[in-house]
């Protein structure tokens, strides 16, 4: 297996829930690599994820929408490994607002990608796409590989479809390196619209008296859960092993329903949490079963999860737990 040499290393979207971690892990574990972020200029939180590193990393002011911009930090900074996570990814709320979702992660990645063609520089690109495009499988097709059909059930799943497919036309018709990650649930205690999270806060909230009754939505839904560090290093794994052109699916190993994991956390309460659903938070139309086959990443890369699932989960309660009890202070 022949490892790529990555010196510079750009994320987009460094500042949020992912990127942040993909950069913690690139500075902790790549301390050869020179660490470039995009972050956009008028976020007035984007900062608070990366106070750890901020003196180990170099971030730039910059909307993908704003083709000029992409293109003067593609062009200043050459890097040659791209981490392409900017997007705008609340599934939920994408119903609400399609239109702003659709047009910034369509047209941001080929902004991105043209900004990369049109430089003159030939990097790597991890593209993270997600198991969201495949939609509501077929059980037959359970567990899901990568050659099952998209067919996504959201506007912001029909936004990461046609950021994958542009991965694969411009990897077939300009030989752009780019290698699409289709990342499966994970267990992310900086991102709190998602549903693992979601429960943590409001009973982080409960316990410390802010709240008294959980809200959620649809519990039926099966779920394949990793921990957000794992993911972030397999995307790092992604770069430097697959093959561009390729999609890979990365997902943990531990599939439960998102009712089973709303009681994992009930049990680890220190005070009875009361529980009902929310309509608001039910989705027209709803991904219920989410099992990946991993096989082809696992064999390309030898990649394996190292977080066990009792740890993440307890990790993402205690996350909130400290949050709440700064917020109140």
């Amino acid at each position: 297996m022949t490892e790529k040499n990555i010196r510079k290393a750009l994320i987009t979207g460094a500042a949020g829930s992912g990127g942040s971690y993909l950069a913690e892990y690139i500075v902790k574990h790549q301390p050869q690599v020179e660490v470039h972020g995009i972050v956009r200029w008028h976020s007035t939180t984007s900062l608070n994820n990366l106070s750890a590193i901020k003196d180990k990393i170099k971030l730039h002011d910059c909307d993908l929408n704003d083709f000029g911009a992409v293109f003067s930090v593609i062009r200043n900074v050459k890097p040659d490994g791209v981490f392409h996570l900017a997007s705008h990814a609340n599934v939920r709320s994408s119903f609400d607002n399609p239109q702003a979702v659709l047009s910034n992660n369509i047209l941001g990645t080929c902004n991105l990608f043209e900004a990369i063609r049109l430089g003159g520089i030939d990097p790597m690109i991890q593209l993270c796409s997600t198991s969201e495009v495949y939609g509501q499988v077929d059980p037959k097709n359970v567990p899901i590989r990568e050659d099952c059909p998209l067919r996504p059930l959201s506007p912001y799943a029909v936004s990461k479809a046609a950021q994958d497919l542009l991965g694969f036309t411009y990897f077939r018709s300009y030989n752009m390196k780019i290698i699409r990650t289709r990342m499966f649930a994970y267990i992310n205690p900086r991102r709190d619209d998602l549903f693992a999270t979601s429960f943590a806060k409001q009973i982080a909230r409960i316990e410390a008296g802010l709240e008294k009754e959980l809200l959620h939505g649809n519990l039926d839904s099966v779920r394949t859960m990793i921990d957000v560090r794992d993911a972030m290093e397999a995307y790092w794994v992604a770069v430097i092993r697959c093959k561009p052109g390729e999609a890979y699916n990365i997902g943990g190993n531990r599939s439960l329903t998102v009712g089973e994991f709303l009681e994992l956390l009930k049990k680890q309460s220190r005070v009875p949490v009361k529980s009902r659903v929310d309509p608001a938070l039910l989705r027209p139309s709803d991904v219920t079963l989410q099992i990946p086959c991993v096989d082809k990443f696992t064999k390309e890369t030898g990649w394996k999860p190292k977080h066990k699932f009792e740890d993440s989960v307890k990790h993402l309660l205690e996350y909130w737990r400290e949050r709440i009890a700064k917020e109140r202070k």
